[in-house]
């Protein structure tokens, strides 16, 4: 393991995406999370749509935590820092560390443990070599 440079994605804050108190809803920071973890696998040849369209890889979340120490808002950018931090024989775990863009305030933590799936059989499969060796480019100890 090594300190290897997180993956950086970064996306707008949506108007639909903030609730009554004109904050990002809580929920949405998995969905945010999700969406880093898709531009990642992009990395693959045909990207995260090949995994699931053609290669019938899916990585179903089997743990998800949180912490939240900031709110967004409508218009912010949050910059999600993805790192791997386990890689097992098919299960997978990564953190999505979420700033706010514009002043770089940590807005959210995010834990997320996937499981390498065969989407045909919904059977666990161990971690394809090209998948494990994106993985492991961002692997943080």
């Amino acid at each position: 393991m090594s300190d290897a440079a997180p993956f950086v994605f970064e996306r707008p804050v949506r108007f639909d995406e903030v609730d009554a108190a004109g904050i990002l809803f809580f929920a949405r920071f998995f969905n945010y999370a999700h969406d880093a973890m898709e531009a990642f696998f992009g990395q693959l040849p045909g990207g995260y749509v090949q995994l699931i369209n053609e290669r019938k890889i899916g990585l179903p979340a089997v743990h998800v935590d949180a912490d939240f120490l900031s709110p967004l808002r409508f218009g912010d950018v949050t910059r999600i820092e993805v790192s791997t931090v386990h890689i097992g024989r098919s299960s997978c775990a990564f953190r999505h560390s979420m700033s706010r863009a514009a002043d770089g305030k940590k807005v959210a933590v995010v834990k997320h443990v996937c499981a390498a799936t065969d989407l045909a059989s919904m059977k666990s499969l161990p971690i394809p070599d090209d998948m494990r060796a994106l993985m492991s480019r961002y692997l943080v100890a």
